[in-house]
């Protein structure tokens, strides 16, 4: 009788394991806040002023997002700040003679894989904030707000700076330290 309570459970064990491990892997990307800058067209002229709008945007928010230490935090300094955004973006679109407006919104949208740095973010659904330049039709920018996994441009950098960052990247550097 013990043998078969015994072997009973090992097989009930396995079973368990089994499913477990076929599940699908938790994944964290209602952790993640994203930022995508969408072109009114692949045109030289919008994708030149797509990039415009992104320093512009991203200067304005990288003060407000550094101290957020979660995603909850960010969206809802994002979501106090989206007629401001919108109104630098218009400006920048203005400053430059086009006649087309922006949008801005935080939405959940499809992202394809992205990879920042050492950072993999698979394929999935992610809230955002959307910014549509005047159709949204072009091709577009899109980075990570938070947790801050990158803000760097063509021209221009970014440090984004942000303690939750800062206590991820340590806690990285150390990982790798005690695996040498």
């Amino acid at each position: 009788m013990k043998k078969n309570c015994i072997s009973f459970l090992i097989f009930l064990i396995l079973i368990i394991s089994a499913i477990a491990i076929s599940l699908p892997k938790a994944e964290y990307k209602e952790e993640y806040l994203r930022i995508h800058i969408r072109a009114n067209s692949s045109s030289e002229q919008d994708q030149e002023i797509k990039y415009k709008v992104k320093d512009e945007v991203v200067k304005f928010l990288t003060p407000k997002l550094s101290e957020c230490t979660t995603k909850e935090k960010a969206q809802k300094v994002i979501s106090a700040n989206e007629k401001e955004i919108e109104k630098i973006a218009d400006k920048v679109l203005e400053d430059y003679g086009f006649d087309y407006k922006s949008d801005a919104k935080i939405k959940n949208e499809l992202f394809p894989t992205r990879v920042y740095d050492k950072y993999t973010l698979e394929k999935g659904y992610y809230d955002a904030l959307i910014i549509n330049l005047g159709s949204g039709e072009g091709e577009n920018w899109w980075c990570v707000v938070y947790p801050p996994l990158c803000f760097t441009g063509e021209g221009n950098s970014y440090q984004y700076k942000s303690k939750i960052y800062e206590i991820i990247h340590k806690f990285y550097k150390e990982q790798q330290g005690e695996e040498k």
